[in-house]
């Protein structure tokens, strides 16, 4: 059960009450973890997304600059000059830095900034995680005539690499090649002619066998080449690359659709060849040329149809050291070949032992009789060999886990996990960034509702892995932070796992990488955030850690250009944390409520949408314990931007703008100005069209509508917008909090009788009557009872009177009279079943405490003690208690009892309503009446009972004043 929460105003004013006064009665939700967990969301990023590997200012790993500036300051040399320091020194600075700080730290001086453009700072620069367009690269130009590695992404910027002006460049790098042409490729290698390395990463598709042969002619210093998802690879391609790129050893085609597999003859100089994920069949004749290549040491076939007989003759090679067939469907346990006891080759499989063939291929293999130049070249080349094999592993285990296998579990449980947790140990830096990926992405069953395997999980903590990945996340390295955080968060969905985070200080460290100004990285460590956030023992040591600074300012630091993924993960953690209430209250003060607002005003992302209108909620979530609830309300252009999201297009913006005005029009400034902004008739036009929707966004349009009907101006303007057959059809729901929430606005509507009467002709009576007498809520059954003594108390008849005069038929005053008596009897009913008449006869006879409170105890509803009533709504039972109808004077005394109740959230301020409105006497006479229902005489005594209890405390805590 949600707490419910008071609409605010009425709580001075007695009797009926003016027309503007509220009137009625709202729920809002609430926003503890534990009793509404979907406010608490988890999300996951299963897709890949390499970044940059750079240093980050932000990072951890800069503890040698901080120990040097800290010892520095702290020295008796209070007085040194920066600028004093040697060369060598300064220069070791800004290898630390990545090229932003590099060129913000050279313009501290005329000397630095000549030591900020040395060579040596230049020779290696990542630009993944940044748009590579004309402004970059002039800015960059002048720094990298010495430039001999490069990273970028996108192929749409490939082009500007030559603008580099990098001549001397000798290994180039690019991710997310989609839209890389032929054309551009071309242009780029005609430039770079002493490239020794190019790797073009992912969906390589418009790349064809034309632009290889330029790249051959181009670059005849390549030593390596790969290339993914590249359509086809004929002949003539192949052969021109090993014409003319003599010294080419390394070769790779992942991905590919077709690749002329008998190309390969001339090959002489081929050591590595990679076809990992090739379409086309792995023939036996190739693998039988395969296998008389001369210098051929390593071969991946991993994720290809690849055959036993093929892999036969493979492991009969002579010089092949190590072949990798992972994840083959033709290869099975049992029936696959494997290297004879006398072959050095070793396979690597789903079916062999993996970390058995890899320590194989790390140790030497010395020959006795061996020279010692013989015996360093057999080292370095088991050294090429098993950085080789990493390299291909961690790609293959990376596509094994993004192709989500249920099949796979036996093997990521037996030898996938450890391997990985080896990888990731790695020298290499691709091979870490890689493998933390995969380890982000093995272990999701359903990336759409934040589901993870939690024996995966588990295994990757029981490895050590966790410490191994924070280990990674303090890297210098942006690329692999990136991608280490990424792992974090999405193991965090496990609570254990989430846990053990804490406990080895990712807190601390995440919060650290969401300053970095790497947006990827931020993005990253804001995602492992919101998923730590949803564990309520973890959002004071977020705090604590000062991450709630952080987010708020990555809320606003980038444009929402992209996917708008960086917003949506820092306003989804505020969200989490804004359901705490210490929490809500440091996200307010570091600004947040102005940075969700903009969010929600001017970011056109559905994610960031219903992230921020979620977060807004859950700051407005807290009642009177903060300001938070009128600071949103004040903030500029906040109700209008959530009026503006219940008309989106995607649900769960909806809902969560529906959720934010519910808990806002819980202020009373807030309730009108949400009228104001037209949020009347949004919000009936959204339970008008809700019917088909979720649970969620049924109640929140619902609650909406009942927290701004507790005025009474906007309960008329929404019965005159046509908001209460919707209503009435969200109280047939089945789903308890839907029907729940739904009669309490039909309730507050019921107070007019303008409303009253639409709600008799939409048939709202038979809907009311059968929440009243079967809902499995109490508090939807006493609601509901409530809505139909407002209805028939008598303030109606003479709006239908004056209706069936215009109409000048009697259909009016007949279905009134049915309808009334169908009501009645179930008031009836509803009240009998809280009351034991026994027990009721007892207290009529002596009024002992005894007895009443038997009484009282048995006719209770605990959470009826959150309502809180209006002087008008008191005003209102008390002339029930004189009315004619003797099942709504017990109805009336019932509802009081509720109200007043000791203990009860609000019951002293009923209490001193009904004071002021002269209850006693109604009270007393409705006590002491003989011809009075015993219900109605227990439950009035029962209620003076309270206001005597409620008076002598009152004295209590004045006198101790």
């Amino acid at each position: 059960m949600k707490r419910i929460i008071a609409g605010g105003g009425g709580g001075g004013g007695g009797g009926a009450g003016g027309a503007g006064e509220d009137m009625s009665n709202k729920r809002r939700r609430n926003a503890n973890a534990g009793e509404e967990q979907e406010q608490q969301q988890p999300a996951m990023y299963k897709k890949a997304r390499i970044t940059s590997s750079s240093s980050s200012s932000a990072s951890a790993c800069h503890k040698e600059l901080s120990s040097a500036a800290a010892s520095v300051a702290e020295s008796e040399w209070q007085d040194a000059q920066w600028t004093s320091l040697p060369d060598d020194t300064v220069l070791q600075v800004f290898n630390l830095l990545n090229h932003r700080d590099r060129a913000s730290l050279a313009s501290v001086c005329r000397t630095w900034r000549v030591l900020g453009s040395s060579g040596s700072l230049w020779g290696s620069l990542d630009l993944r995680a940044h748009t590579l367009d004309l402004e970059m690269v002039s800015a960059l130009a002048g720094r990298c005539e010495g430039l001999q590695r490069l990273k970028f992404r996108g192929g749409a910027f490939a082009s500007s690499i030559v603008g580099l002006r990098a001549r001397e460049l000798r290994e180039l790098s690019g991710d997310c090649c989609g839209h890389l042409s032929d054309a551009t490729l071309s242009m780029v290698v005609a430039r770079h002619g002493n490239l020794e390395s190019l790797q073009l990463g992912s969906d390589c598709e418009r790349v064809t066998s034309e632009a290889l042969k330029v790249v051959a002619v181009c670059c005849p210093k390549l030593r390596r080449l790969c290339v993914s998802g590249i359509r086809e690879v004929d002949r003539d391609s192949i052969v021109a690359l090993f014409k003319h790129c003599t010294g080419l050893t390394e070769l790779g085609f992942l991905d590919s659709h077709s690749i002329d597999e008998g190309a390969f003859v001339g090959a002489t100089s081929l050591r590595f060849l990679s076809i990992a994920g090739c379409r086309c069949v792995v023939s036996s004749s190739a693998a039988l040329q395969w296998s008389k290549l001369p210098n051929l040491v390593g071969l991946d076939v991993s994720r290809t149809d690849i055959s036993p007989i093929a892999l036969t003759y493979l492991l009969a090679a002579p010089e092949l050291r190590v072949v990798c067939a992972l994840n083959c469907p033709l290869l099975e346990e049992g029936s696959s070949p494997k290297p004879s006891a006398s072959s050095k080759t070793v396979l690597l499989s789903r079916f062999t032992d993996l970390n058995e063939g890899l320590e194989a291929l790390l140790g030497t293999r010395e020959s006795n009789g061996a020279s010692s130049s013989g015996r360093a070249s057999s080292k370095r080349l088991d050294r090429e060999v098993a950085e080789w094999t990493e390299w291909m592993l961690s790609h293959a285990l990376l596509k094994i886990a993004e192709s989500n296998a249920p099949s796979l579990d036996s093997f990521w449980l037996k030898q996938g996990t450890a391997m990985m947790l080896r990888l990731v140990q790695s020298a290499q830096e691709d091979v870490q960034e890689r493998t933390a990926t995969a380890l982000a992405t093995f272990v999701v069953v359903d990336d759409e509702n934040a589901t993870v395997d939690s024996a995966r999980a588990e295994a990757v903590m029981n490895g050590g892995g966790i410490g191994l990945l924070l280990g990674l996340a303090k890297s210098s390295r942006e690329g692999v932070q990136s991608e280490a955080a990424k792992a974090i968060a999405n193991l965090s969905v496990n609570t254990e796992v989430a846990k053990r985070v804490a406990l080895e200080g990712g807190i601390s460290i995440l919060a650290g990488l969401a300053r970095s100004p790497n947006r990827w990285v931020a993005e990253e460590a804001a995602g492992g955030l919101w998923n730590l956030s949803v564990g309520e023992e973890h959002k004071g040591a977020i705090a604590g850690a000062g991450a709630i600074e952080a987010l708020v300012e990555l809320a606003l630091k980038w444009p929402a250009g992209g996917e708008g993924v960086l917003q949506e993960r820092a306003a989804g953690a505020l969200a989490n944390l804004a359901a705490d209430d210490k929490c809500s209250m440091e996200v307010a003060t570091a600004g947040g409520v102005r940075a969700l607002v903009m969010l929600a005003r001017f970011c056109n992302h559905e994610g960031v949408q219903e992230q921020a209108a979620r977060a807004l909620a859950n700051l407005a979530a807290h009642g009177d314990s903060n300001g938070n609830n009128a600071a949103v309300g004040r903030e500029e252009g906040a109700l209008e931007a959530l009026v503006h999201l219940t008309c989106s297009n995607h649900e769960g913006v909806r809902q969560e703008a529906a959720g934010a005005l519910w808990n806002l029009s819980f202020d009373d400034r807030n309730r009108e100005a949400i009228a104001g902004a037209g949020g009347v008739e949004a919000l009936v036009a959204l339970a008008q069209g809700c019917s088909s929707g979720s649970q969620g966004l049924q109640e929140r349009a619902a609650g909406a509508l009942w927290g701004l009907s507790v005025s009474e101006a906007n309960s008329i303007a929404i019965g005159r917008e046509g908001g209460v057959a919707p209503l009435i059809t969200l109280a047939h729901s089945d789903y308890e909090d839907v029907h729940e929430t739904a009669v309490g606005a039909l309730w507050n509507l019921a107070f007019n009788p303008g409303n009253a009467l639409r709600m008799v002709e939409e048939e709202g009576v038979p809907a009311l009557v059968h929440l009243c007498s079967s809902s499995r809520s109490k508090m939807a059954r006493f609601m509901a009872a409530l809505a139909l003594a407002y209805m028939f108390d008598g303030r109606m008849d003479e709006v239908a009177f004056g209706l069936a005069n215009v109409e000048s038929n009697g259909r009016t005053g007949a279905s009134l009279d049915a309808a009334r008596k169908l009501a009645l009897r179930n008031i009836e009913a509803f009240v009998q079943t809280f009351s034991d008449q026994q027990a009721l006869t007892a207290a009529a006879s002596s009024w002992a405490p005894a007895t009443l409170n038997l009484v009282a105890e048995d006719a209770r509803i605990q959470e009826a003690g959150h309502l809180r009533c209006s002087g008008a709504e008191v005003g209102r039972f008390v002339a029930m208690l004189r009315n004619s109808h003797a099942v709504l004077r017990a109805c009336a005394a019932f509802a009081l009892l509720q109200f007043t109740m000791p203990g009860g959230r609000h019951a002293l301020h009923h209490a001193i309503l009904l004071q002021n409105a002269g209850a006693s006497r109604v009270l007393r006479t409705v006590a002491a009446a003989a011809t009075a229902a015993v219900q109605a005489k227990v439950f009035a005594r029962i209620v003076l009972r309270n206001l005597e209890h409620h008076q002598a405390e009152s004295n209590t805590v004045v006198a101790l004043s």
